[in-house]
């Protein structure tokens, strides 16, 4: 059984590196440039919770052959939205927006067993990446916006990867508890993603 096929792979990572080098071409961000910026910057608390949550729902909720959807989705979304937010986009309460992103994403992951139609599960996971790629945007740097992304991408798809691989290790391990483990970890992204808003 595939759930992330090399050909699903090749075009989610030829997308989102061409959407990137499109980008490249016209922003005015700020902050520093360099590559270990955009690998570093995921690993932000409400970035990181929602990127692992992501391919953890993606396994329980989409169908076998469609895993891969979840992950390329977000990344899609999470680029685009950033060359918009480098050029200055944003939007109103972005940082809360973007904290209610990660317990929205825990709520998914509690109610997983009840499958969503793919195209709203789907649609929920775009307009989540779309806030973090604004939030992503915001803080690229003045120059280098190409290396700046794929930095970002390539954390945020390490992220969704770690997240199938532990999707797919309570499947196997914990088919019978899988409810509950995913009631389990659902609460727990919630209530870092509540934490993260009380910080604002």
């Amino acid at each position: 059984m595939k759930l992330l096929s090399p050909t699903s792979l090749r075009a989610t990572g030829v997308a989102a590196l061409a959407l990137a080098t499109t980008a490249a071409q016209a922003h005015t961000g700020h902050g520093t440039s360099s590559l270990l910026e955009g690998l570093s910057h995921p690993f932000g608390l409400d970035h990181l919770l929602a990127m692992v949550a992501v391919g953890v729902w993606s396994v329980r909720a989409l169908p076998a052959q469609q895993t891969w959807r979840g992950p390329a989705t977000f990344l899609l979304a999470l680029v685009a939205s950033a060359a918009l937010g480098s050029m200055g986009v944003s939007v109103p309460f972005l940082e809360q927006l973007v904290a209610l992103s990660v317990v929205l994403f825990g709520a998914m992951l509690v109610f997983s067993s009840r499958r969503l139609p793919t195209s709203l599960g789907l649609g929920l996971v775009a307009v989540a990446a779309a806030l973090h790629g604004l939030a992503h945007g915001a803080e690229a740097p003045a120059s280098g916006f190409a290396s700046y992304a794929l930095g970002f991408v390539a954390t945020t798809a390490a992220l969704h990867c770690g997240g199938v691989v532990a999707g797919l290790g309570i499947r196997q391990f914990l088919a019978r508890k899988a409810t509950w483990a995913m009631a389990g970890l659902g609460t727990l992204c919630s209530a870092g993603g509540l934490y993260l808003f009380s910080q604002i």
